[in-house]
């Protein structure tokens, strides 16, 4: 059933387009997650889901409810931001309690529902102690009390996890994935980080420029994306991309020309011959982890500029056209800056995009 829907939703700032025209749905109890760059426009969005910025045009949909010109208190919602924005003279239980109290809800109801998303999140130790003794993950997980307390409709979250370091991010991942199965509730999540789209979402709305690039779950855009720049923003090491000529089209397969692959030639199959000719350019893509280092047929033949070691796998990275061509390598190879590396792939693997930059 639909229970967030956007209809051509658009927004300009003094006759600048910021929202190009956005429509998507999301399912009772679904994890959609915002992901594109910086100044794409997913934090916008977001804040226009939850009433904090006005809809320039089209229509919002929240359980059945237009909701496009409804005050953010009715909408039934909660917003989680990037800063924790917690009162420092309060302590945990009464910033949790705040909304509560301000809704003038009984105070029996107010502690139990503290107590309960306490439980929830692991803070039942805390409840005493005042922000300026919380560590950065705690402070978050008390920002995510506050707005479990509300029991909303819709959870919204605008970059949670971009003030922790690495191990905290990785952990806080971890929690609110968890948060969101005891819960089951409907969460809209930003983020300009991939790995925590992939990890999280069970669909993801790509953004660039105000504009939906493509919509589906995180194997769905792994795997088949629409275009180079899904293809280069999803997975990590990003894709590496070759522009190459079009040497020969015959038989469902192209024949390809470059400096880098080996022999100067790479034949590919692809369903989509009709929509290119002998002269086109069309761009290559390998992802680093499907590429194999020493393969005795390799697709590749390059030469090592420097390796990384990072303990179970090595990234190899070989002088590309513009950018370097990473491989990751399982283990440690054996190998030097400046020796030949030759790469070999799956052909399964291999991924073509026209003079456009649309999958073909």
């Amino acid at each position: 059933m639909t229970f967030l829907r956007l209809d051509n939703i658009k927004k300009t700032y003094a006759d600048v387009p910021v929202i190009k025209g956005v429509s998507f749905s999301a399912t009772k109890g679904e994890f959609v997650v915002f992901v594109g760059p910086s100044g794409c426009g997913k934090s916008t969005l977001l804040r226009m889901i939850a009433g904090l910025e006005d809809v320039s045009s089209g229509h919002l949909y929240i359980d059945d409810r237009e909701v496009t010109y409804e005050e953010p208190a009715k909408r039934e919602v909660s917003m989680v931001f990037q800063s924790y924005a917690l009162y420092p003279h309060m302590n945990v239980f009464e910033n949790m309690a705040f909304g509560l109290r301000m809704a003038k809800k009984p105070e029996a109801e107010i502690k139990a529902q503290v107590n309960e998303a306490a439980r929830i999140l692991q803070l039942e130790a805390l409840l005493d102690r005042k922000p300026r003794a919380l560590s950065g993950g705690q402070r978050q997980r008390v920002a995510i009390g506050r707005s479990i307390v509300r029991h909303p409709k819709l959870f919204l979250f605008d970059e949670p996890l971009s003030n922790l370091d690495a191990e905290l991010r990785s952990q806080m991942r971890v929690e609110i994935a968890r948060l969101h199965r005891s819960l089951g509730a409907t969460m809209v999540y930003v983020t300009h980080d991939q790995v925590e789209a992939m990890t999280l979402a069970d669909r993801i709305v790509v953004l660039r420029a105000g504009l939906v690039e493509q919509i589906g779950s995180p194997t769905e855009l792994y795997d088949k994306p629409a275009n180079t720049f899904v293809a280069g923003f999803i997975g990590s090491p990003k894709m590496n991309f070759i522009n190459a000529k079009v040497a020969s089209v015959a038989g469902g397969q192209l024949l390809l020309e470059h400096t880098m692959f080996a022999g100067g030639k790479l034949a590919v199959d692809t369903p989509s011959t009709g929509r290119v000719k002998v002269g086109d350019t069309v761009t290559v893509g390998m992802r680093p982890e499907h590429l194999t280092v020493g393969a005795a047929q390799p697709v590749l033949s390059l030469t090592l500029d420097f390796a990384e070691n990072l303990g179970g796998s090595t990234q190899l990275y070989a002088q590309g056209d513009e950018d370097p061509v990473i491989a990751l390598s399982h283990g440690r190879p054996d190998i030097a800056s400046g020796d030949p590396l030759n790469l070999g792939i799956d052909p399964r693997h291999i991924y073509l995009f026209d003079a456009a930059g649309l999958a073909l």
